[in-house]
């Protein structure tokens, strides 16, 4: 079979592509970043990262984008694919994105962090830093990390139980504020009717997933899929007997965790107990 042509010459990649339409509709319109910037607003340097590919910026700044071109939404629908694009993200995570974007509903257990989902800007980026990651590289899996967010938004999102160690709370930040911020969205994102959020106390004592985090999925067809985690590598996993002792010693945990409404009071007491200043 020959092989398939690409209609046009541009990217097929979701991220170059929206970085590619971006430095096109500005070389038609004739006009330089520093004149994108004074019509539209922001920095002229953010509109050099978001045709660079450096950055994909946020959907304020593309729909201003959109309403300048007069592209009619086309650049914002470009901008969703490249955030929900699993391509962006490090190889060992790929095919565990596509299957968390098909959930139907997910269960997850964090032993020292906030799961992805549920991590702010800020916290994303201290922990990811740790990892070595600076620069655009480093910008780049903040976007992604928070691209996932979306899952969770919407009208019909998928059920979400997270079960957090105590010791996820008591792991602060560098940067104070940050760190607040990630509590306090903690407690709002535990009032969402689709999320389900307790927390494993010190007090509870050994359980079966004390050094493994774990994210179940449950797809379409009913089977459910395992991914767990540490500071080195991650593991999907797809065979039902694995999957399914994980799931045991994630119930049995579950019984020893707070109510909804008791984590939710945990988090907010560590948040009122959190510095308000930096002591560094």
């Amino acid at each position: 079979m020959p092989q398939r042509r690409a209609i046009t010459g541009r990217s097929q990649e979701p991220r170059a592509r929206f970085a590619e339409e971006l430095r096109l509709l500005r070389h038609r319109r004739g006009v330089s970043l520093r004149g994108v910037a004074e019509v539209v607003g922001w920095d002229a340097s953010q509109f050099g990262k978001l045709e660079n590919g450096h950055t994909l910026g946020g959907p304020e700044i593309v729909e201003a984008l959109d309403q300048y071109y007069g592209t009619g939404g086309m650049l914002l629908t470009l901008w969703e694919l490249a955030v929900a694009d699993p391509t962006q993200f490090r190889e060992q995570y790929r095919r565990y994105m596509i299957l968390e974007a098909e959930a139907i509903s997910l269960w997850h257990y964090a032993v020292s962090a906030p799961p992805g989902l549920l991590q702010t800007a800020g916290y994303a980026r201290e922990a990811l830093a740790v990892g070595w990651l600076k620069g655009p590289e480093l910008e780049q899996q903040v976007e992604a990390r928070l691209g996932r967010r979306q899952l969770l938004d919407g009208e019909a999102p998928p059920p979400f139980r997270v079960i957090l160690s105590e010791a996820v709370l008591r792991t602060s930040l560098r940067d104070v504020e940050a760190w607040r911020e990630q509590l306090a969205h903690l407690a709002e994102m535990a009032e969402r009717p689709s999320i389900t959020l307790q927390v494993l106390p010190f007090r509870a004592g050994p359980h079966g997933l004390m050094n493994t985090a774990v994210m179940f999925l449950r797809l379409p067809n009913g089977r459910v899929v395992a991914y767990s985690e540490n500071d080195l590598r991650g593991e999907l996993l797809e065979e039902n007997a694995s999957v399914e002792l994980l799931q045991r010693r994630y119930d049995a945990m579950r019984d020893l965790a707070l109510s909804p409404a008791e984590s939710r009071e945990f988090i907010l007491r560590t948040l009122e107990e959190a510095p308000c200043e930096s002591s560094i």
